[in-house]
């Protein structure tokens, strides 16, 4: 499709759930939504926003939980050619203060019980759940006319949640979630109307996004909404309440997930399982197998390229890889010259395909930097390649380190500490010794029942040399009781990185 086709998301994902009737879409803790409601209610976000003096291409925040309201307003905003800009529920009101200025925000979404005072926002108008049909989900007046949007024109913004620096604005187009609905939804894992998934990212991110909202609508399966936190308590109680064939997590949750002390006997419904935000280590993924029978797909995405791009395919995935490049994404990996490397050797990896965002938000130079010609994507990770194709993650760029002259990847050594029944979760980072030279530290989550202290430390140590090699050992083994995470449960190494002042 080229970017001059006619094309409008919103009217493509209305247009799905309408022709579901009374077949429910929509599974929350203490309601079901059909098709025809899910409908009725995003016509009726559409008509509110107009009434409000909308215009079109006027940004409209989103700071909603996971709930049939947040797929009216994101569906009802698209169809009227607004632009949704999905933000965490958590996010501080200085956060939200300046991605409400980032993206000229005119109108801001949210719960009854959000902080949004008027103030903070100036000429923001403030939409609460309690204001009407729009988010109750009852219709008022006749079906409003879907805006003339085209393939290419900005649909939706989502911002990064990136380690570290102020988050940026990505903007997708009306094409993109169709990109990742044919190529990951349906062509990877075979998503249809059989299935229903159950996602433990939430909403306003990309993987969260895709998961629960395009995947479901486009390819007619039943969404199961957790609105609160997902802990291991909420997740499996969803899990065996409404029994999803498919569930969507990220390493941390899995690991939380299998350390709880009181999981359920059995996950029969579980037909897969998906993770993606970081990689996810063999042991974890092996140990998920054996106690719930279900295989989980690692896979790499982001939120430029709006959804997983590499991905392991359901009966031939490498535990411990991210699998081999999704059909219709091209991937690359340089050297630091910008010179394709041989298999085994680490690289850059570059990325494109026809999901990715073509720019950063009035950040010219981080594009220029980012998403160079012609299309590629450079995305900040390292990788190697193994001999059959499957790409193996070596973490972040930045998080590489030179030890004794050779490169180590700090996820080398976490997959070789995470394989130990005493450790729960890890973390790996370079740290400078007392005459500057960079040396491997794990930061250790102990599992429960395990005793941390110097005799396990020395046991993780000689366990690295054995599976790794001699010089990729942590000098240092440091027990903590948990890791700094971002709010997509990605570890904040950069926060590891330098002893606490």
């Amino acid at each position: 499709m080229t970017d001059d086709a006619p094309y409008n998301a919103g009217e493509a994902g209305v247009s799905f759930a309408a022709r579901r009737g009374s077949d429910v879409v929509l599974r929350c803790a203490r309601e079901t939504v059909t098709g025809a409601a899910l409908a009725a209610s995003s016509y009726a976000v559409q008509a509110e926003l107009a009434r409000r003096g909308l215009a079109r291409g006027d940004r409209v925040l989103l700071q909603l939980r996971d709930s049939p309201a947040f797929f009216a307003v994101f569906l009802g905003a698209l169809r009227g050619g607004f632009v949704p800009v999905p933000v965490s529920t958590l996010l501080p009101e200085r956060d939200l203060a300046f991605i409400a200025r980032d993206c000229g925000a005119e109108a801001l979404a949210c719960d009854d019980d959000a902080r949004a005072p008027e103030s903070l926002f100036g000429s923001v108008r403030v939409l609460r759940a309690r204001d009407g049909a729009a988010f109750a989900g009852v219709a008022s007046g006749a079906e409003p006319a879907p805006a003339p949007t085209r393939a290419g024109d900005d649909a939706f913004w989502l911002y990064t949640s990136g380690t570290t620096g102020e988050p940026k604005g990505v903007p997708h187009r009306h094409v993109d979630p169709l990109v990742a609905v044919e190529r990951f939804g349906r062509g990877v894992l075979g998503l249809g109307s059989r299935d229903r998934v159950l996602s433990a990212a939430k909403l306003h991110f990309a993987y969260g996004l895709g998961n629960s909202l395009f995947f479901p609508l486009w390819l007619d399966a039943e969404v199961c909404l957790l609105a609160e936190r997902a802990t291991p308590e909420a997740v499996f109680a969803r899990l065996v309440r409404d029994a999803p064939t498919v569930f969507f997590g990220v390493p941390t949750l899995y690991a939380a997930l299998l350390a709880h002390p009181d999981p359920p006997a059995a996950l029969p419904s579980l037909r897969i399982c998906v993770s993606a935000g970081e990689a996810l280590p063999a042991a974890l993924a092996e140990r998920w197998r054996e106690r719930f029978g279900a295989e989980v797909l690692d896979g790499l995405g982001s939120t430029e390229m709006l959804h997983v791009f590499i991905a392991n395919r359901p009966g031939e995935a490498r535990p411990g890889s991210s699998g081999k490049p999704v059909p219709g994404y091209d991937v690359r990996l340089v050297d630091a010259d910008g010179r394709d490397v041989a298999d085994g050797e680490i690289g850059a990896l570059l990325a494109r395909g026809d999901s990715a965002a073509r720019r950063y938000h009035a950040r010219p130079e981080e594009t220029a930097r980012t998403m160079f010609a012609p299309g590629w994507l450079h995305t900040g990770d390292s990788y190697r390649r193994d001999a059959d194709g499957f790409y193996w993650h070596c973490g972040r760029s930045d998080d590489l380190m030179k030890v004794s002259g050779l490169y180590v990847s700090p996820v080398e050594v976490e997959a070789a500490l995470a394989a130990h029944p005493a450790v729960a979760e890890v973390a790996v980072v370079g740290r400078s010794d007392a005459d500057g030279l960079t040396k491997p530290h794990a930061f250790v989550v102990a599992a429960r029942g395990a005793e941390p202290g110097a005799a396990l430390a020395r046991e993780l140590q000689e366990l690295v040399k054995a599976k790794c090699a001699p010089h990729k050992y942590p000098r240092e083994v440091h027990f903590v009781s948990e890791l700094p995470k971002t709010a997509t449960g990605k570890i904040r190494r950069h926060l590891l990185r330098e002893p606490a002042p």
